[in-house]
C-alpha cells in the first residue's frame, strides 16, 4: 500500500469519527434539557386512552416513521399521520383522545403548522420535538420538548444528520421510559411479533433451544479450580455448572465469579470450587416457556440459565444466544429490533 493510499484512508477514517463525535455529542447535550416538560409528556402518553400519533415532513417524517414502530412494537398504540396528507382528508382518523406529537427541528415546517389548529381543534394534545423553542410550532404545541442541536455533521451545515439523530433518540428515551412505566414484559413483545425470528423462539419450551449433552459444561465438586476454568474455555459460555456425584445442581461458576474472586485473591487455582462458586442458582424446568426464562435473566441482568428437573438433575442449559440468535441480536438489558 503506497503512503498516498495510507494518507487517503487515514482522511476518511478521521472524517467518519469527526462525524460520529458531533452526532454523539448532540444526543449527549440532550441531556440537560431534559425537564418536567418531559415527564408530563410522558404521563399524558401513558395515561391517554387514545392513540399516539405522529407526523413530520421529509427526514423528521422518517424519523417519525420509525419511532412509531418502536412504539407500536412495545405496547403504545400509535400511527404515523403525513400532514399534506391529514389536510386531504386523513385527519378524519383522528380523536379527541388521541395526543399529536409534532417533528420539525426548525420548527418552521408550513406543511405541518398549517395542521396545528386543526388537531387542536379535534381536541388533541399537541407535543412537539423540535430545535428551536421560539419557533410557530413551539408557539402553538401545549408541551414542547427542545431536541435542537449546536450543529449538523453534515459540513455544509445544510443536510439534516445530527438533528436526526438526536430526533431519533429522544423518541426512543420516550418509547423505553413508556416501556418501564407499562410494566412491558418479552412474552408482551412475543405477542406483538408472532411472525418474527424472536416471536417464533419465544413461543417454544426452553427443551427446544437449550443446550444439552457434551454442550453443557460442567464440573464435579471435587474438581480443581483449574479444571473448572478450562471446562469453561471448552465452550466459551462464560460459565460452568457445578454437579454432585448424583449429577444434581449443587452451583454455577460465571465469568462474573472468577473476576470477583481475582481481584481479592491472587491464587484462584488453589482455591476450593465451593467458595467460587454461586451456589442454588436460579433454575429452569425444561417445559418452562422461554419468555419466562427470558424476563428473569432481564430482571437479573444474567445471560444463561441451567435447565433441571424435578430432582435438581442437570438436563441442559439456556443462554441468551440461543434465545435471541446469535449475530441477530444484541442484548444489554435491551432488545434490538
Amino acid at each position: 500500500m503506497t503512503a498516498a493510499k495510507v494518507m487517503k484512508d487515514t482522511m476518511i477514517t478521521e472524517q467518519a469519527i469527526h462525524v460520529l463525535k458531533i452526532e454523539a455529542q448532540g444526543i449527549l447535550n440532550l441531556i440537560d434539557r431534559l425537564d418536567n416538560n418531559f415527564a408530563q409528556m410522558a404521563e399524558l402518553i401513558y395515561h391517554s386512552k387514545g392513540r399516539l400519533i405522529i407526523g413530520g415532513i421529509g427526514k423528521s417524517g422518517l424519523v417519525g416513521r420509525k419511532i412509531v414502530a418502536t412504539l407500536n412494537s412495545t405496547g403504545t398504540r400509535s400511527f404515523f399521520l403525513h400532514p399534506v396528507e391529514a389536510m386531504h382528508g386523513d385527519i378524519g382518523m383522528v380523536s379527541a383522545e388521541d395526543i399529536f406529537l409534532a417533528l420539525s427541528n426548525s420548527g418552521e415546517t408550513d406543511e405541518l403548522n398549517i395542521l396545528l389548529p386543526s388537531m387542536q381543534e379535534i381536541g388533541c394534545t399537541v407535543i412537539a420535538f423540535t430545535g428551536n423553542s421560539d419557533s410557530t410550532l413551539a408557539r402553538q404545541s401545549d408541551l414542547v420538548i427542545n431536541v435542537g442541536v449546536e450543529r449538523e455533521a453534515c459540513p455544509l451545515g445544510l443536510a439534516p444528520t445530527a438533528s436526526t439523530t438526536a430526533l431519533l433518540a429522544m423518541g426512543d428515551a420516550l418509547s423505553v421510559v413508556l416501556i418501564n412505566m407499562r410494566d412491558f414484559k418479552s412474552g408482551d413483545f412475543q405477542k406483538s411479533h408472532p411472525g418474527g425470528t424472536l416471536g417464533r423462539r419465544l413461543r417454544n419450551e426452553v427443551q427446544d433451544v437449550m443446550l444439552t449433552g457434551a454442550s453443557v459444561p460442567r464440573v464435579y465438586e471435587n474438581c480443581s479450580m483449574k479444571e473448572a476454568i478450562y471446562e469453561m474455555n471448552r465452550l466459551q459460555l462464560g460459565l460452568t455448572l457445578v454437579l454432585n456425584k448424583n449429577e444434581i445442581l449443587t452451583g454455577i461458576i460465571t465469568d462474573g465469579d472468577l473476576r470477583r474472586v481475582i481481584t481479592t485473591s491472587a491464587s484462584v487455582f488453589e482455591m476450593p470450587i465451593q467458595s467460587v462458586m454461586t451456589s442454588h442458582p436460579r433454575t429452569l424446568r425444561p417445559d418452562s416457556p422461554v419468555y419466562d426464562a427470558l424476563n428473569i435473566m432481564e430482571k437479573f441482568q444474567i445471560t444463561a440459565l441451567p435447565v433441571t428437573a424435578a430432582d435438581g438433575k442437570v438436563e441442559g442449559v439456556l443462554h441468551l444466544h440461543d434465545i435471541l440468535g446469535k449475530g441477530d441480536f444484541t442484548f444489554n438489558g435491551k432488545i434490538r429490533i
